[in-house]
């Protein structure tokens, strides 16, 4: 056993391009003992490609509690861990945040290192305010329990960012058109992937696109917040 403790490492990797992992990132995931992931399979493909061997640890909704303890464990021991994401920034739409809590509980060090997550490509190239959002994730999957969520946050001036599997888009996007009005928006999909795209107008100008349509892939919304009362006296000022 190693005297001193060894380090968890936060290690994102890319949404899409494999291109946009970086040397620092690939240097780490070299240097670790385990490396914990979502899905063994997605990281077993993204080390292949890579050329490394690591032994492999899931994580997952589901055992993310006992799973945080052992790898605390293993830290204690000397042992330095990876933590990634089947894409992007670890702790961001997944369980990770519950192994940083338990290492920092433990008094063991956390680094996190910077890289892609794909709610800021989609904020960022929207069109929309960039300079206060708000980033809400994933919606529930029931109807009732979604539209009671945008009504408690419909009143939110920031922008507002969401992310949304492809089988339930369409819902989701009548609701947030019932629910925050016919507000600017856009939808994001397959960001830095091949079939990119981005769907920029109104809610109901994106449903109309869509109508009829199998949307596959990564989807970020992101809509325009509640206009403020400047915003509201400006237009009504225009349009006297």
């Amino acid at each position: 056993m190693s005297d001193s403790p060894g380090k968890v490492y936060l290690v994102p990797t890319p949404i899409g391009n494999l291109a946009d992992i970086t040397q620092r990132a690939i240097e780490t995931l070299a240097g670790v003992d385990i490396l914990a992931c979502e899905d063994t399979r997605v990281s077993g493909r993204l080390l292949k490609k890579l050329e490394l061997r690591k032994k492999l640890i899931s994580y997952h909704n589901f055992n993310e509690t006992a799973r945080a303890s052992q790898l605390a464990d293993e830290v204690r021991k000397g042992k330095s861990i990876a933590i990634i994401t089947d894409a992007g920034s670890p702790g961001i739409s997944d369980p990770a945040y519950r192994i940083v809590r338990a290492a920092l509980d433990n008094g063991l060090a956390v680094e996190a290192l910077p890289g892609p997550t794909a709610l800021i490509p989609a904020l960022t190239a929207s069109g929309l305010p960039t300079d206060r959002f708000f980033f809400e994730g994933f919606l529930p999957n029931k109807a009732t329990a979604r539209q009671k969520r945008l009504a408690q946050i419909k009143a939110f001036t920031h922008t507002l960012i969401f992310y949304e599997s492809p089988h339930r888009v369409h819902k989701t996007l009548a609701d947030m058109q019932a629910v925050l009005g016919d507000r600017e928006a856009c939808l994001a999909r397959e960001i830095s992937k091949k079939f990119e795209t981005y769907l920029r107008g109104s809610i109901s100008g994106i449903i109309a696109e869509i109508e009829g349509r199998t949307i596959k892939g990564e989807i970020v919304l992101v809509v325009a917040g509640y206009p403020s009362s400047k915003k509201k006296k400006r237009e009504a000022d225009h349009a006297e």
